[in-house]
């Protein structure tokens, strides 16, 4: 993915590059949740994702500095992600708009359980 220099009249569009596609809230939303995570959990986690789809979402927020990747000198070999200290203060910052989001679902909506 190519940066984009932030626009300093609207830094959000950064964020908004950042976490914009079909699957990079999900997952960010799932390591938050149960981190550390394998590609295999991740996948198994997230119906419908390519291996391809998870790769490059993956390496967009590992290159970003907002998921860690760690990968052990084990046999077979085994990588995990995590968020980074980068990641935690995403996350932290998106939670206000997770409890703004919360309100604005319409009452029919609203019944059915969150997992986010």
């Amino acid at each position: 993915m190519a940066r984009t220099i932030p626009d300093p009249d609207c830094p959000l569009l950064y964020a908004s590059n950042l976490l914009s596609g079909k699957w990079k809230i999900r997952l960010l939303w799932l390591i938050v949740q149960e981190a550390p995570l394998r590609f295999s959990e991740l996948k198994r986690q997230l119906p419908g994702i390519s291996d391809l789809a998870l790769s490059k979402c993956l390496k967009e927020f590992v290159e970003s500095g907002i998921i860690q990747r760690i990968s052990y000198d084990e046999v077979p070999p085994r990588v995990e992600y995590s968020l980074t200290e980068n990641g935690k203060n995403l996350v932290n910052a998106l939670s206000a708009i997770r409890i703004w989001s919360r309100k604005q679902i319409p009452e029919e909506h609203s019944a059915k359980p969150h997992s986010s």
